[in-house]
């Protein structure tokens, strides 16, 4: 931390502790500082810790832990590394950067990455194609391990000793043609937002299907309208021809037995009785227990019915939490989060749709063992930790989600480790490869279709079609 930004931090601290600021208002400000949500969210609620913080104990990478295990064996060896943008969790990136490098002597450069996860692929596949030694290691989003796999290290060898404390989905998503071209560095998965208050006023239990789902969103929908709230809805979710739209789907197809989109083995698997009951379901909600303007819904708009208190579920990803239970939120402490609900179809389970970003080294790295330990150091327990506290990034390790430390920063995560341990699904990325942005557009607007009016059966059908044709192109 510089000089300038200690000053700047101080001063922050001292405006909060006179009460010159709201909580809020000390949540964008520090953040904007680099001071990680694990110490403003303390700043925010621990006086003792308030009155006594200094710029250097609230300072980005102040709970970083050097993993055992590590020595200076590669030391000389130089690494140019590409992970996140030069957002809020840059400074903790830069800690943790120079944590490897005093760790490891692994002389180490931390590059800016791409705001934008379009332009950073773009990039990402320029320097891979001409086999550039540039970069070394970079992030990769959860959609892209089939892309970037014929350019990846093999991290399985690395790995061989502890891959199985990581979440076997995301693992199993990241692993082409037998090689490990990514490790889960964190994650993310759909959950369902259920409010408490509500359930308990209205005599409703927790809906664990779809159908119990419908039926409990009315009853709550109904009393809240009739006692002068109009503009309350059961649920909300993410309906626009876009990306966050196969995310959901995947998740009522997936959660009625009706398939992967596209299996494992290449084979289309949409045209199928549960996979056409469980987007005809959907489609039933719109104007009954989901507004009309669903279907135009991104992340955004379905938090802003949410936070505004005026729905009793909502799917969104877990970073809504956080602003859920901000100081200002009408439903502050009055909700809870757990995994998607199930259909009925046969082979029905729980559902929820990875996301996430993973380690990646490349082929082309003149250090390629110096890469890869770079990935182990990142992805270890120990830095997961130190990212959990001050970033709020989700674990990729079990194991983390019990962490006291971790619990109390993040009291929710407790009831996010069984969605990644028994109910996260992989979009298929993986064996859609090169064609995933062909097949998701083809996925998500059959979908939407569906949604606003069109039959069932008939875009299914020709979804079928589609998919196949791009799966024919990609093998020929």
């Amino acid at each position: 931390m510089s000089d300038d930004n200690k000053k700047q931090v101080g001063e922050l601290l001292k405006d909060f502790r006179k009460g010159n600021l709201t909580r809020r208002e000390l949540m964008v400000r520090g953040s904007a500082l680099g001071i990680g949500a694990y110490f403003l969210n303390r700043l925010s609620v621990d006086e003792a810790f308030a009155q006594d913080a200094t710029p250097e104990a609230v300072e980005a990478g102040s709970t970083l832990v050097a993993p055992a295990g590590f020595d200076q064996s590669l030391a000389g060896h130089k690494l140019n590394v590409e992970l996140g943008d030069e957002g809020s969790g840059a400074p903790w990136e830069k800690a943790a950067v120079a944590l490897f490098q005093e760790t490891t002597g692994i002389e180490t450069t931390r590059l800016p990455g791409e705001t934008s996860t379009t332009d950073k692929l773009s990039k990402l596949l320029l320097a891979l194609n001409a086999q550039s030694s540039d970069v070394d290691c970079v992030s990769i989003d959860v959609i892209w391990p089939g892309i970037i796999a014929p350019h990846a290290l093999d991290l399985a060898p690395t790995f061989k000793d502890t891959i199985g404390d990581y979440f076997k989905a995301i693992v199993d998503n990241n692993t082409v043609d037998g090689a490990l071209v990514g490790i889960p560095w964190y994650t993310d998965a759909g959950l369902l937002y259920k409010r408490d208050d509500l359930l308990t006023k209205y005599s409703q239990t927790a809906p664990t299907t779809w159908a119990e789902l419908e039926t409990v969103a009315k009853a709550i929908e109904d009393g809240e309208r009739g006692a002068g709230s109009p503009d309350f809805w059961g649920f909300v979710w993410q309906g626009n021809a876009y990306e966050g739209l196969t995310c959901n789907a995947l998740e009522w197809q997936v959660s009625n037995g009706g398939g992967n989109i596209i299996e494992a083995d290449g084979t289309v698997s949409v045209n199928n009785p549960q996979a056409i009951a469980a987007f005809e379901r959907a489609a039933k909600w719109v104007k009954n227990i989901s507004p009309e303007g669903v279907t135009t819904y991104q992340e955004q708009e379905s938090l802003d019915v949410w936070q505004g208190g005026n729905a009793a579920f909502m799917r969104n990803w877990p970073y809504a939490y956080a602003n859920g239970q901000s100081a200002d939120s009408p439903i502050k402490d009055k909700f809870s989060v757990g995994v998607i609900p199930m259909g009925d179809g046969e082979g029905a389970r729980n559902a929820s749709t990875l996301g996430g970003w993973q380690l990646m080294a490349s082929k082309y790295s003149k250090a390629p063992d110096a890469a890869a330990l770079f990935c182990k150091f990142m992805a270890s327990p120990e830095i997961q930790k130190s990212a959990s506290l001050e970033l709020s990034h989700l674990p990729t390790i079990a194991s983390v989600y019990d962490d006291p430390d971790v619990l109390k920063a993040n009291p929710f995560y407790a009831d996010l480790k069984p969605v990644f341990q028994g109910g996260a699904v992989p979009r298929p990325s993986t064996p859609s490869s090169s064609s995933y942005n062909d097949v998701s557009t083809a996925y998500f607007t059959a979908v939407h279709n569906i949604l606003t009016g069109a039959d069932a059966a008939s875009e299914v059908g020709k979804l079928e079609g589609t998919l196949k044709d791009l799966m024919s192109e990609l093998n020929s």
